[in-house]
């Protein structure tokens, strides 16, 4: 099964299970975990003649990792087709709205990144981009995190960053990146027409030119005492306001 990879935990495999069952190739589950939880997951694969076996747990915890939290359900999936390749299959899609996306220049924690792409479905984005090299990818931590999302929200890794961004702002999207010491104010910036939302790496922020290559630099403001905001924190506060404003009649 070379071409096969697994999911953990119950938000990912029924995610999985609802959008995409066939390509669910068989669920191992925790074969002491007997809660309603499990039931309904058990219903939800014989319903959709997914095989299941139950295992010692001390086999998934081997699956999953050190640092896997299975929840005691792990699926071996097979990659579907991936429906976007590259952001011109977004722009040249039926939108019912402006383009909308996250960019995360060099995002190198799954969490952070699993965290982002759920708040970014949450928001209605239409992708999520960041680089190919020195930043998380999609592995089965992140998917775990996002919930479901990383199976929903299309993510574009990118060669090139920089020359990325200046191709949406080439098809007209306004770049807005978020920095702690911009001039910029992310509650009166217009954030309502094509818009892609760049936020930077932990602790490092954005990079030079990433930083250079962007149409504006916003900051979000703040009314305590931190200085500073993990990655997941900061995209949920930037999206959210762009949604409001997208929303907003």
């Amino acid at each position: 099964m070379s071409d096969s990879r697994i999911l953990f935990g119950f938000h990912a495999v029924l995610s999985r299970l609802r959008q995409h069952a066939a390509s669910v190739q068989e669920i191992l589950i925790d074969k002491d975990r007997v809660d309603a939880r499990m039931k309904d997951l058990i219903n939800l694969a014989e319903g959709a003649s997914v095989r299941l076996m139950q295992v010692e747990r001390s086999r998934l915890d081997g699956m999953a990792g050190a640092n896997g939290r299975h929840q005691g359900v792990i699926a071996r999936v097979v990659d579907t087709p991936i429906p976007y390749k590259d952001i011109h299959d977004i722009l040249e899609s039926d939108l019912t709205e402006p383009p909308f996306f996250l960019v995360l220049d060099g995002v190198e924690d799954p969490h952070n990144l699993g965290a982002c792409l759920r708040v970014a479905d949450a928001m209605g984005v239409h992708a999520v981009i960041a680089p190919k090299d020195r930043a998380a990818g999609l592995n089965a931590t992140v998917r775990k995190v996002a919930c479901g999302a990383a199976e929903t929200i299309p993510f574009i890794a990118v060669t090139n960053l920089a020359r990325t961004l200046r191709e949406l702002q080439e098809a007209g999207v306004f770049v807005v990146g978020a920095a702690a010491d911009a001039p910029g104010n992310l509650f009166t910036t217009k954030l309502d027409g094509p818009l892609a939302l760049v936020l930077g790496a932990e602790g490092a922020g954005l990079r030079r030119l990433t930083a250079e290559t962007c149409d504006t630099l916003v900051s979000i403001p703040m009314f305590g005492s931190v200085e500073s905001l993990n990655v997941s924190v900061a995209s949920g506060i930037c999206l959210y306001e762009a949604r409001r404003q997208r929303n907003a009649i």
